[in-house]
């Protein structure tokens, strides 16, 4: 990775912020709905997995149940991978290195992050790597 400038020197302080109230908004909202769509299991890594629904013992009632579950358990990972790269922005925040892009250590454009928030390449590196793939 090339030198990273640090957050200061791409991004104004007004835009950051935002930037970071935003995240912690939307940080906010995914607890409150993994919460909605998740509980506690102690035998879970996360001490957390999906609700099963219960609607009775007829066969339909039983499809539904599944179906509903099968949804909840996506739901969960859309979330749990949304917070999780809402925490590491907030840590590149944190420590200075957000707006630097992570493979080319270029600032990413600020329209892009306003944009994407959470994103951690420049546009020039994302489309490599998604060609790469």
């Amino acid at each position: 990775m090339a030198n990273s400038k640090k957050t200061s020197e791409l991004i104004d302080a007004k835009t950051l912020e935002k930037i970071k109230s935003d995240l912690l908004k939307e940080k906010a909202q995914i607890l409150k709905d993994l919460g909605d769509v998740s509980q506690k299991d102690s035998h879970d890594v996360d001490n957390r997995g999906s609700k099963f629904p219960e609607y009775g013992d007829k066969p339909d009632e039983n499809a539904q149940e599944i179906s509903e579950y099968s949804t909840s358990v996506v739901t969960e990972k859309v979330l749990d991978d949304t917070l999780e790269d809402i925490e590491k922005t907030l840590k590149r925040i944190d420590k200075g290195e957000y707006g630097s892009c992570k493979y080319c250590g270029e600032p990413i454009n600020i329209k892009r992050l306003l944009a994407r928030p959470t994103a951690n390449s420049c546009v020039k590196c994302k489309t490599e790597l998604q060609q790469n793939e």
